[in-house]
């Protein structure tokens, strides 16, 4: 049996670029970030490619000469788990990320942004909702969106197992989160590949 093209190994974030809206590009995202002292937040619900950005942007920005200071927040932390030692060796050509941002606690937050400005370090956090950094990109979920990640995801997939009525189907039950959209195609594909080979 072939590979199911949902599985996590070709879902994760950074497994398939993220697809920019019309006239946006990471290069020009990248450039509204220096220009905006490399502070910025990228704003989008759960699951809808914020993660994925943030993978096509790190390489861009290390290519620059930054410094990458990347922290992800998972379910329920409040805190960074930032040590005096890393805080201590931040500097102008440091960026600061942060994945899950709206996680901390108030406290934190500005504990955080107080260590990036005294060090003279950029900022660039992906959060649900704007937290008052400049904004960047806002992540916008969309039929026509999920259909172009299917059809990256699936180009080298013989079967051809999913049809447009399933995408879209997917993309109703989940409108806001593609994660989980795939996920789900993952389950069909996986039925209908089984019932093909049969």
């Amino acid at each position: 049996m072939l590979p199911n093209p949902f599985a996590t190994r070709f879902t994760r974030p950074g497994a398939i670029g993220y697809l920019f809206p019309l006239g946006q590009s990471a290069i020009g995202t990248l450039d509204l970030l220096r220009s905006n002292r490399w502070w910025g937040e990228i704003i989008g619900p759960h699951g809808s490619g914020k993660s994925s950005l943030l993978a096509e942007l790190l390489p861009l920005l290390e290519a620059t000469g930054r410094g990458v200071a990347l922290y992800g927040l998972h379910q329920g932390d409040r805190t960074l788990p930032i040590t005096k030692s890393d805080v201590k060796s931040w500097n102008a050509d440091t960026q600061v990320v942060v994945d899950g941002y709206e996680q901390l606690s108030w406290w934190s937050k500005r504990r955080l942004q107080g260590w990036v400005k005294a060090h003279g370090a950029g900022l660039l956090i992906t959060a649900h909702q704007p937290m008052g950094l400049p904004p960047l990109v806002t992540t916008q979920p969309s039929l026509e969106l999920a259909r172009q990640i299917v059809a990256e995801l699936t180009k080298n997939d013989s079967t051809q197992a999913l049809t447009d009525v399933d995408i879209a189907a997917a993309f109703a039950r989940h409108p806001t989160n593609l994660r989980e959209m795939l996920f789900s195609l993952y389950d069909v594909h996986q039925r209908r590949q089984k019932a093909n080979d049969q």
